[in-house]
Protein backbone atom coordinates (compact mmCIF):
# COMPACT_ATOMS: atom_id res chain seq x y z
CA UNK A 1 0.00 0.00 0.00
CA UNK A 2 1.38 3.49 -0.89
CA UNK A 3 -0.08 6.76 0.76
CA UNK A 4 1.73 10.02 -0.63
CA UNK A 5 0.64 13.27 0.16
CA UNK A 6 0.95 16.14 -2.68
CA UNK A 7 1.54 20.00 -2.71
CA UNK A 8 1.86 22.57 -4.61
CA UNK A 9 0.59 25.89 -5.37
CA UNK A 10 -2.47 26.74 -7.21
CA UNK A 11 -1.66 25.80 -10.69
CA UNK A 12 1.53 23.88 -10.17
CA UNK A 13 -0.07 20.65 -11.62
CA UNK A 14 -1.19 18.70 -8.59
CA UNK A 15 -4.74 17.40 -10.14
CA UNK A 16 -2.84 15.79 -13.27
CA UNK A 17 -0.10 15.01 -11.66
CA UNK A 18 -1.96 12.88 -9.04
CA UNK A 19 -3.94 11.80 -11.61
CA UNK A 20 -1.56 10.06 -13.35
CA UNK A 21 0.20 8.24 -10.49
CA UNK A 22 -3.33 7.57 -9.37
CA UNK A 23 -4.21 5.34 -12.76
CA UNK A 24 -1.42 3.78 -13.10
CA UNK A 25 -0.68 2.82 -9.51
CA UNK A 26 -4.75 2.26 -8.41
CA UNK A 27 -4.59 4.58 -5.99
CA UNK A 28 -7.50 6.89 -4.81
CA UNK A 29 -6.80 10.41 -5.47
CA UNK A 30 -8.25 12.27 -3.23
CA UNK A 31 -8.69 16.03 -4.19
CA UNK A 32 -10.32 18.61 -2.03
CA UNK A 33 -10.72 20.74 -4.46
CA UNK A 34 -12.72 18.40 -6.50
CA UNK A 35 -14.56 17.13 -3.51
CA UNK A 36 -15.84 20.79 -2.94
CA UNK A 37 -16.54 20.97 -6.52
CA UNK A 38 -18.44 18.21 -6.68
CA UNK A 39 -20.59 19.66 -3.69
CA UNK A 40 -21.11 22.92 -5.72
CA UNK A 41 -22.85 21.60 -8.74
CA UNK A 42 -24.52 18.99 -6.93
CA UNK A 43 -25.96 22.05 -4.40
CA UNK A 44 -25.67 20.43 -1.30
CA UNK A 45 -25.77 22.38 1.87
CA UNK A 46 -22.06 22.04 1.92
CA UNK A 47 -22.03 23.45 -1.66
CA UNK A 48 -23.68 26.53 -1.19
CA UNK A 49 -21.82 27.13 1.87
CA UNK A 50 -19.12 27.19 -0.27
CA UNK A 51 -20.27 28.94 -3.05
CA UNK A 52 -20.88 31.95 -0.64
CA UNK A 53 -17.02 31.55 0.58
CA UNK A 54 -15.73 31.65 -3.17
CA UNK A 55 -18.37 34.92 -4.14
CA UNK A 56 -17.03 37.00 -1.36
CA UNK A 57 -13.48 36.12 -2.13
CA UNK A 58 -12.96 34.23 0.71
CA UNK A 59 -11.17 30.86 1.36
CA UNK A 60 -13.17 27.69 3.16
CA UNK A 61 -11.16 27.27 6.36
CA UNK A 62 -9.22 24.73 7.49
CA UNK A 63 -11.44 22.94 10.12
CA UNK A 64 -13.87 22.66 7.19
CA UNK A 65 -11.15 21.10 5.24
CA UNK A 66 -10.18 18.82 7.66
CA UNK A 67 -14.05 17.56 8.23
CA UNK A 68 -13.77 17.04 4.61
CA UNK A 69 -11.15 15.08 4.21
CA UNK A 70 -11.91 13.31 7.99
CA UNK A 71 -14.72 12.15 6.70
CA UNK A 72 -13.46 11.06 3.35
CA UNK A 73 -10.36 8.76 4.69
CA UNK A 74 -12.77 7.18 6.47
CA UNK A 75 -14.59 5.56 3.63
CA UNK A 76 -11.36 2.96 3.79
CA UNK A 77 -11.67 2.65 -0.29
CA UNK A 78 -7.97 3.13 -1.03
CA UNK A 79 -7.16 -0.81 -0.70
CA UNK A 80 -3.88 -0.04 -2.79
CA UNK A 81 -3.64 3.44 -1.08
CA UNK A 82 -3.94 6.87 -2.12
CA UNK A 83 -2.56 10.23 -2.93
CA UNK A 84 -4.22 13.04 -1.41
CA UNK A 85 -4.23 17.04 -2.71
CA UNK A 86 -5.22 20.26 -0.80
CA UNK A 87 -4.43 18.79 2.70
CA UNK A 88 -2.97 19.24 5.45
CA UNK A 89 -3.08 22.90 5.30
CA UNK A 90 -1.35 23.58 8.80
CA UNK A 91 1.24 22.60 11.09
CA UNK A 92 -1.58 21.03 13.59
CA UNK A 93 -2.91 19.44 10.27
CA UNK A 94 0.36 18.08 9.37
CA UNK A 95 0.80 16.73 12.60
CA UNK A 96 -2.28 14.89 12.99
CA UNK A 97 -2.04 13.25 9.91
CA UNK A 98 1.49 12.04 10.58
CA UNK A 99 0.14 10.64 13.60
CA UNK A 100 -2.35 8.84 11.87
CA UNK A 101 -1.37 7.67 8.91
CA UNK A 102 2.12 6.16 7.73
CA UNK A 103 2.85 8.11 4.69
CA UNK A 104 5.07 6.55 2.16
CA UNK A 105 6.25 10.60 0.83
CA UNK A 106 5.31 14.25 0.12
CA UNK A 107 5.55 15.16 -3.31
CA UNK A 108 6.57 19.12 -3.17
CA UNK A 109 5.61 20.21 -6.64
CA UNK A 110 7.87 24.08 -6.66
CA UNK A 111 6.33 26.94 -9.09
CA UNK A 112 7.55 30.28 -8.72
CA UNK A 113 4.65 32.97 -8.31
CA UNK A 114 5.10 34.71 -11.27
CA UNK A 115 4.25 31.73 -13.40
CA UNK A 116 1.22 30.67 -11.03
CA UNK A 117 -0.10 34.00 -11.83
CA UNK A 118 0.22 33.13 -15.79
CA UNK A 119 -1.23 29.85 -15.42
CA UNK A 120 -3.98 29.90 -13.19
CA UNK A 121 -5.51 33.06 -14.99
CA UNK A 122 -5.32 31.44 -17.90
CA UNK A 123 -7.39 28.63 -16.86
CA UNK A 124 -11.04 28.25 -17.98
CA UNK A 125 -14.09 26.35 -16.65
CA UNK A 126 -16.75 24.69 -19.19
CA UNK A 127 -20.27 26.06 -17.25
CA UNK A 128 -22.26 23.00 -19.04
CA UNK A 129 -20.15 19.90 -17.78
CA UNK A 130 -17.36 21.28 -15.41
CA UNK A 131 -14.40 20.21 -18.67
CA UNK A 132 -10.98 22.35 -17.13
CA UNK A 133 -9.32 23.81 -20.24
CA UNK A 134 -6.57 26.23 -19.97
CA UNK A 135 -5.68 29.25 -22.61
CA UNK A 136 -1.85 28.32 -22.80
CA UNK A 137 -1.73 24.40 -23.00
CA UNK A 138 -5.39 23.26 -23.59
CA UNK A 139 -7.24 25.32 -25.54
CA UNK A 140 -10.56 24.51 -26.76
CA UNK A 141 -10.80 24.01 -30.90
CA UNK A 142 -13.25 26.81 -31.17
CA UNK A 143 -12.50 29.92 -28.61
CA UNK A 144 -14.96 30.50 -25.44
CA UNK A 145 -16.82 26.97 -26.49
CA UNK A 146 -16.04 23.54 -24.93
CA UNK A 147 -15.19 20.74 -27.20
CA UNK A 148 -17.22 18.06 -25.42
CA UNK A 149 -20.29 19.25 -25.08
CA UNK A 150 -20.41 23.06 -26.16
CA UNK A 151 -20.95 25.08 -23.34
CA UNK A 152 -19.51 28.43 -22.73
CA UNK A 153 -16.07 28.40 -21.10
CA UNK A 154 -16.09 31.04 -18.09
CA UNK A 155 -13.33 32.03 -15.68
CA UNK A 156 -13.48 30.42 -12.52
CA UNK A 157 -15.08 33.00 -9.95
CA UNK A 158 -12.24 32.80 -7.61
CA UNK A 159 -9.60 33.22 -10.34
CA UNK A 160 -9.30 36.65 -10.54
CA UNK A 161 -6.29 38.81 -9.87
CA UNK A 162 -7.11 39.86 -6.30
CA UNK A 163 -8.42 36.48 -5.21
CA UNK A 164 -5.42 34.95 -6.66
CA UNK A 165 -3.39 37.41 -4.86
CA UNK A 166 -4.94 36.68 -1.55
CA UNK A 167 -4.58 32.74 -2.16
CA UNK A 168 -0.71 33.42 -2.99
CA UNK A 169 -0.20 35.12 0.43
CA UNK A 170 -2.29 32.49 2.34
CA UNK A 171 -0.28 29.18 0.59
CA UNK A 172 2.97 31.08 1.55
CA UNK A 173 1.80 31.51 5.13
CA UNK A 174 0.19 28.37 6.09
CA UNK A 175 1.87 25.71 3.72
CA UNK A 176 5.55 26.98 3.73
CA UNK A 177 5.66 25.64 7.24
CA UNK A 178 3.85 22.23 6.51
CA UNK A 179 6.56 21.78 4.13
CA UNK A 180 9.13 22.65 6.19
CA UNK A 181 7.64 20.02 8.91
CA UNK A 182 7.40 17.69 6.30
CA UNK A 183 11.25 18.24 5.18
CA UNK A 184 12.44 18.13 9.09
CA UNK A 185 11.15 14.17 8.43
CA UNK A 186 13.09 13.19 5.53
CA UNK A 187 9.59 13.24 3.26
CA UNK A 188 10.05 15.67 0.95
CA UNK A 189 10.94 15.66 -2.33
CA UNK A 190 11.08 18.67 -4.37
CA UNK A 191 10.14 18.57 -7.99
CA UNK A 192 10.50 21.74 -10.10
CA UNK A 193 6.91 22.31 -11.44
CA UNK A 194 7.97 24.40 -14.51
CA UNK A 195 8.30 21.36 -16.83
CA UNK A 196 5.43 20.12 -19.66
CA UNK A 197 3.26 17.37 -17.67
CA UNK A 198 5.30 14.42 -18.53
CA UNK A 199 8.74 15.82 -17.82
CA UNK A 200 7.18 16.38 -14.37
CA UNK A 201 5.87 12.80 -14.29
CA UNK A 202 8.91 11.22 -15.08
CA UNK A 203 10.62 12.86 -12.67
CA UNK A 204 8.45 12.30 -9.75
CA UNK A 205 8.22 8.51 -10.35
CA UNK A 206 12.04 8.68 -10.62
CA UNK A 207 12.25 10.05 -7.36
CA UNK A 208 9.51 7.83 -5.72
CA UNK A 209 11.63 4.56 -7.58
CA UNK A 210 8.92 3.99 -9.80
CA UNK A 211 9.16 2.56 -13.51
CA UNK A 212 9.70 5.84 -15.42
Amino acid sequence: MRKYVIMGIQGSGKGTQSALLADDLDLVHISVGDIFRWHVKCHTKLGAQVRRLVAAGELVGDDLVEDVVRDRLQLHDWNYGFIIDGFPRNRRQAEFFLESYDIDGVIHLDLPDEEVRRRVLARRLCSRCGMDYNLIAHRPEVDGRCDVCGGDLVTRADDTPDALARRLRDYHNKIDPVVELFRGKEYVMTIDARPDKATVQQTIRSRLGLPT
